[in-house]
């Protein structure tokens, strides 16, 4: 089994400088406090909060930065009621994009997406005109160590109900269904890996060579800038 690497894509968010880390741990907390608005404080019941706690866990949010947001979640957004919102486009070279957001003004979300895309070359589009090539599934990094079988890691991930497998630079990547990522992840949690991602995602079914990287990179550091924005997407290869 194989496929391109996501994880180029999570090194560039992860490396990002501490001010812009902490603003992630902000959208995430809003991500949080929503979920917790919407289903409750139970994420066993709640899977919406689930899939954000795993979200807070893959950029390393410390526990009790979690435990807190899940706490002062119901006052914390009294009357503000977020909305999620997803624009489609392309960037330079035809790159498809997906932005996820989550937002208390739809309007203005909109105008500084379109506004992202127009000024690094890129256009935003209609709805579905890029969706159909992504796949929602779930992404597990496992980290290289010295020793490791790459044949038993493959065996871990199949048994445990994977759906794909890759072997790429210094990590694993383990592809799993939406409905079944939390029992993967629970059965490779209990083997001793050292675990560097876990999250629901979007996989492009092909990706785009991007000729002019810095003019695409600087699309999606704006985008990424935005408070309003939770994720973004995108089959480019650089």
């Amino acid at each position: 089994m194989a496929g391109h690497s996501k994880w180029s894509q999570i090194k560039r968010a992860k490396g990002k400088t501490d001010a812009a880390r902490a603003k992630v741990f902000t959208k995430i907390g809003r991500e949080i406090a929503v979920a917790v608005k919407l289903g409750g404080m139970d994420s066993n019941a709640n899977s919406r909060l689930r899939d954000a706690i795993a979200k807070a866990k893959s950029q390393n949010m410390p526990s009790d930065n979690i435990t807190r947001a899940i706490k002062k979640a119901g006052g914390e957004l009294g009357s503000i009621n977020y909305e999620n919102t997803v624009y489609e486009g392309y960037g330079v070279n035809g790159v498809a994009v997906i932005v996820e957001c989550l937002t208390d003004n739809k309007n203005r979300t909109a105008q500084d997406v379109r506004l992202s895309f127009d000024k690094f070359g890129g256009s935003l589009g209609v709805s579905g005109c890029v969706s159909y090539l992504f796949k929602n599934c779930g992404l597990i990094v496992i980290e290289k160590k010295e020793g490791m079988n790459e044949d038993d890691v493959l065996a871990t991930a199949l048994d445990a109900g994977a759906e794909d497998f890759s072997s790429n630079d210094d990590v694993f990547e383990i592809i799993t269904d939406v409905n079944n990522f939390y029992e993967v992840l629970s059965e490779i949690e209990k083997h001793n890996f050292t675990i560097l991602d876990a999250s629901l995602t979007k996989l492009p079914s092909n990706y785009i060579t991007v000729i002019d990287t810095i003019k695409f990179e600087k699309m999606l550091d704006m985008l990424e800038d935005n408070d309003d924005v939770k994720e973004v997407y995108h089959n480019g290869n650089y």
